[in-house]
C-alpha cells in the first residue's frame, strides 16, 4: 500500500510521463517543490516496491502497477476538484483543499463522489437547484 507522500509521486510522475513523454528527476523535484536528493530517494523506494523502474542517469518509467496506480491517483484528484466546483468551493480554495483531503478518502467514498458528480452532470437543472439552494442560505 502506497502511502501518502508514495501517491503524490506516482500521480506526478505519470501526469510528467502524460505531458512530457518522461520524468527526470529534476521535474519530479520541481513539480513537486522538494530537493533532487528526495526525489531519488523516493524512486528508489517506488522502484523496489515496483511501481517504477529506475536507472540512475538514465530516467525512469512506470511498471503496469505503477501506470494503474498513477491512472486512478490523477482520476481522484481530477474528480474531486470536478466535486468541489460542483458545490460550489471558491476556485481559489480548490487545489489546496484537494490536496488536504485527497489521501484520507477511501476509494470507496471516492466512488460514490464520482456516483454524485455524475448524477448532477446528467441533468444542468440539478446543477442550478443545487447553485439556488446554496444562495438561499448564503443571504
Amino acid at each position: 500500500m502506497a502511502t501518502p507522500s508514495m501517491e503524490d509521486y506516482i500521480e506526478q510522475i505519470y501526469l510528467l510521463i502524460e505531458n512530457k513523454g518522461y520524468a527526470r528527476v529534476s521535474d519530479i523535484a520541481d513539480a513537486l517543490s522538494v530537493h533532487p536528493s528526495s526525489v531519488t530517494k523516493m524512486v528508489q523506494k517506488l522502484d523496489k516496491d515496483d511501481y517504477l523502474v529506475y536507472e540512475k542517469y538514465r530516467g525512469l518509467i512506470l511498471t503496469p502497477k505503477g501506470n494503474k496506480v498513477g491512472k486512478r491517483l490523477v482520476y481522484r484528484h481530477e474528480l474531486l476538484e470536478q466535486f468541489l466546483e460542483l458545490i460550489g468551493v471558491k476556485e481559489e480554495n480548490i487545489y489546496d483543499d484537494v490536496e488536504g483531503i485527497e489521501h484520507h478518502l477511501s476509494w470507496d467514498s471516492i466512488d460514490r463522489i464520482g456516483d454524485l458528480v455524475q448524477y448532477f452532470e446528467e441533468d444542468e437543472t440539478r446543477v442550478k437547484e443545487l447553485r439556488n439552494v446554496q444562495e438561499k442560505n448564503e443571504q
